[in-house]
């Protein structure tokens, strides 16, 4: 069965008849305003650009409808938006789709309190802009902008101000939030909280009758960007206990973190596990702006029992189960009990920072008598997980702090304790870094997509299927080998696809039914980066649980791979010959590249076909370790259509890597300045070819050269005729190598072979007191073919007889005559 969201409303422009120019990409800015109260209808503005051919409005969460739809120009979209009164509070995603694409995901926000719009001036303590209590207010801070809003309340009231800033996507908006008194003492202020990301919640019950301000700035005095803020009586819990149940169940709920005490609440749990649930607090001054995360498991719970904080005073609890409790003041640490048997393995993980909670767990487990067997800080992120095996029948404790012996009414967590469970997780990849793909198959086309796969304590080869596809839509992908983690997932569009959209997903399966692990699946998540910091380290990311896919107009162009008649061999390289279709006056040029490399092979990311062409290759080498077998490849294109970008990709070919046909040993040489030499290569043919091969020398050192020479399957070494000018470089030179390439049905296969070493020496100095000898007129003979190179041994002993007789030459020329 396939959990995902759902297609809430689609609302179809009305378009005149004939076609549109093709855009491409719609961009999707903002929206304004950045959300609205549930119950009510909203007209919002959508900015942004290529927004010309706009179509759907698609959103991705249920609660939501689109009553009213007006495309005003390519840079702005009016739409009418009907909120459900029981619409879930939080986030709602939605894209434009276009006839030529998809934008990029944007956030509406659906509170429980009516709006009010910012009014400037009132960056002035003095002049705050009037405020009733009990509503949410939407503004913008540019730099060193501050705003402030007046209230007023009674003595004994809870005032609670909840900003949403980087929770809206638009921006790295470090907001910051305080309230005042009219005397303009701070009593209560927030930068970061952990409930809700980097945004601020300011609380605190009213000391007097009287106004008070609320201010709102960045906290750095800097640039911000678009806001909300809730400012009213409203609960405002910051954790839960227990923070997961049973889906379908109905638990009762105690919050804490509320400036004005616990709050007990009964909630019914949805019977199907959800995504990200989150559970809204309520009481009776109303609901809370924002839920607190809440794990959905088919675990059962032990709550913590005070005091707890010693071996003999531990919780008890299953295992399998869940451990629930509260660090409830600085230096507590919490002890529960439980029971296993020798051998058994259970996987122990905290859920504290993951439930935007204030803890930093530190786990540890525990023999009966307190000993420590095992501990973990950081392995699940800032929260603690490890894998514990049972060393003996018996009981074990587990114990939960804080890293820095903090505590408070916000530091819950929750302990799940499980058997070891394979699990198959599955993202989308990127194809430019920073860039989110948006998956869209032209009519009669293809698009393809990079999936990650993770498996989790199982192996195996890995299937893919689509669900909830768009009609006319189908998948091509290949069984992923069991030793690799990228998948590549082709979708393909039928000429006749109608152009529409869904929300649908690329489900994993292993893909061996012979395995009991045969039932593992996994569902494809994207994760969209909302805002970036320092160095693009992601800040806010949304989680996507289904993918938009959308089928758009078909693309002027089509890309197909050539399938090679030649393998590409282990260290050789590959012309990757590549063709375009194009529909008549497209000539722009299109960006190829391979959609994803096999192991041990590299590729060219800078070919393109040229403007106007129809042709080009792309440059393919291989690792000496390159994976010896048959590769699925296909390669992406992309374009300039109109004012935007497309992307298509080719059927898949295949690519075949094999062991090289020819193996190559170099004996190390040596060559004098300004004189000539060799090399001797030893030739191994594992695999026989027919014709000649051609052979170059290459890595040779500036000013020295060698000859190209022809190899056949019979031949057992190989002489290279090295020249060295007089200015060549003297030194040692160890990448000397042979290019060899081997012409096949056509085609050339080209090995890179060798790591030869070539020595260039300056010559011997000349002998002292030799006299010159006249060179006799040289007798014309017959050329004879070049002597074998010395070895390195036989230079030497060579050089040492010279040096000798050299030596030996002036002590004879003055030994007297006669011997005496």
């Amino acid at each position: 069965m396939l959990h995902r969201a759902s297609l809430a409303t689609i609302f179809a422009a009305s378009l005149s008849a004939g076609s549109v120019a093709f855009a491409a990409v719609p961009q999707l800015s903002n929206v304004l305003p950045r959300g609205a109260q549930r119950g009510t209808e909203v007209d919002i503005v959508i900015s942004g650009d290529r927004l010309a051919d706009a179509e759907q409005l698609i959103i991705y969460e249920p609660g939501l409808e689109v009553a009213g739809f007006e495309i005003v120009n390519e840079k702005q979209i009016k739409a009418k938006l009907k909120i459900a009164a029981d619409c879930s509070i939080g986030t709602k995603r939605f894209r434009i789709r276009a006839k030529t694409g998809l934008s990029e995901m944007q956030t509406f926000r659906v509170g429980p309190l009516p709006n009010v719009a910012e009014v400037e001036p009132n960056n002035e303590f003095i002049t705050p802009q009037a405020l009733a209590m009990n509503s949410t207010i939407e503004g913008r801070i540019t730099n060193e902008d501050v705003d402030y809003f007046v209230i007023e309340a009674k003595k004994g009231e809870r005032i609670t101000a909840e900003l949403e800033a980087i929770r809206l996507g638009d921006s790295f908006f470090d907001a910051y939030v305080a309230i005042l008194n009219a005397e303009r003492f701070e009593l209560s202020t927030s930068d970061d909280a952990a409930l809700v990301y980097q945004d601020g919640i300011a609380s605190l019950i009213a000391p007097e009758d009287g106004k008070y301000i609320v201010q709102i700035r960045e906290t750095s005095w800097g640039n911000g960007n678009y806001y909300r803020c809730h400012i009213g009586h409203f609960p405002r819990p910051r954790a839960i206990v227990p923070a997961g149940g049973k889906p379908g169940e109905k638990l009762s709920l105690k919050f804490t973190g509320d400036i004005g005490g616990d709050i007990t609440q009964e909630v019914q749990l949805p019977a199907e596990p959800q995504w990200d649930y989150t559970v809204i607090a309520q009481d009776d001054r109303g609901l809370s702006p924002s839920g607190v995360p809440f794990r959905l498991s088919p675990l059962d719970n032990a709550l913590e029992a005070e005091p707890n904080d010693a071996v003999a005073q531990a919780t008890v609890g299953p295992a399998p189960g869940a451990f629930n409790g509260l660090i409830g003041q600085p230096n507590d640490v919490d002890f529960f009990k439980f029971t296993a048997t020798k051998g058994q393995v259970l996987d122990i993980h905290v859920y504290a920072r993951r439930l935007r909670s204030e803890l930093d767990p530190v786990l540890y487990v525990h023999n009966a008598q307190g000993g420590n067997i095992a501990s973990n800080d950081d392995t699940g992120g800032p929260d603690s997980y490890l894998r514990f095996t049972a060393p003996a029948d018996g009981e074990f404790l587990l114990s939960v702090r804080d890293h820095l012996a903090r505590g408070g009414n916000a530091f819950h967590y929750r302990v799940e304790v499980t058997p070891v469970t394979p699990r198959l997780d599955l993202t989308v990849n990127e194809f430019v870094q920073y860039r989110e793909p948006k998956i869209v198959v032209p009519q009669g086309n293809r698009f393809p997509v990079l999936i990650n796969t993770t498996r989790r304590d199982f192996g195996g080869p890995i299937d893919f299927l689509g669900e909830n596809l768009p009609a006319g839509v189908t998948i091509e992908s290949i069984t992923l080998a069991a030793d690799q983690s990228v998948a590549q997932v082709l979708l393909v569009a039928a000429p006749d696809a109608p152009i529409g959209s869904t929300l649908g997903q690329i489900a994993g399966k292993l893909a061996d039914p012979n395995q009991p692990l045969a039932l593992i699946s996994g569902l494809t998540r994207q994760d969209c980066i909302m805002s970036r910091g320092q160095n693009q380290r992601p800040v806010f990311v949304e989680t996507m649980p289904s993918l938009a896919i959308g089928v758009i107009e078909k693309a002027p162009f089509s890309v197909q791979i050539v399938q090679p008649k030649v393998p590409l061999v282990q260290n050789g390289v590959m012309q990757l010959k590549v063709v375009a279709t194009r529909a008549e006056g497209f000539t722009a040029p299109i960006k190829i590249d391979l959609l994803n490399n096999p192991p041990g092979v590299n590729s060219s990311r800078e070919s393109s076909i040229a403007e106007g062409q129809t042709e080009a290759t792309i440059t393919l080498n291989t690792a000496g370790n390159a994976q010896v077998k048959d590769h699925p490849i296909a390669v992406r294109g992309e374009a300039t259509v109109g004012n935007g970008a497309i992307m298509v990709c080719s059927p898949f070919s295949s690519l075949k890597v094999t062991e090289p046909y020819v193996t190559l040993a170099f004996q190390q040489s040596a060559i004098e300045l300004g004189a000539d030499g060799a090399m001797v290569v030893t030739v191994e043919t594992p695999k026989a070819y027919e014709g000649e091969a051609q052979v170059t020398l290459l890595g040779l050192p500036n000013k020295v050269t060698a000859e190209p020479m022809k190899l056949t399957k019979d031949l057992k070494e190989l002489i290279f005729k090295l020249k060295a000018e007089a200015d060549a470089a003297p030194g040692m030179n160890k990448n000397v190598f042979c290019q060899i390439t081997i012409t096949q049905d056509g085609e050339p296969i080209q090995h890179n072979l060798g790591s030869g070493v070539l020595r260039v020496d300056k010559p011997l100095p000349p002998k002292p007191n030799a006299a010159p000898v006249a060179a006799a007129p040289a007798e014309k003979k017959p050329e004879a073919a070049p002597a074998k190179p010395l070895s390195r041994l036989e230079q030497l002993r060579l050089e040492q007889k010279q040096k000798l007789e050299s030596q030996a030459a002036p002590a004879a020329e003055a030994k007297p005559a006669g011997g005496q």
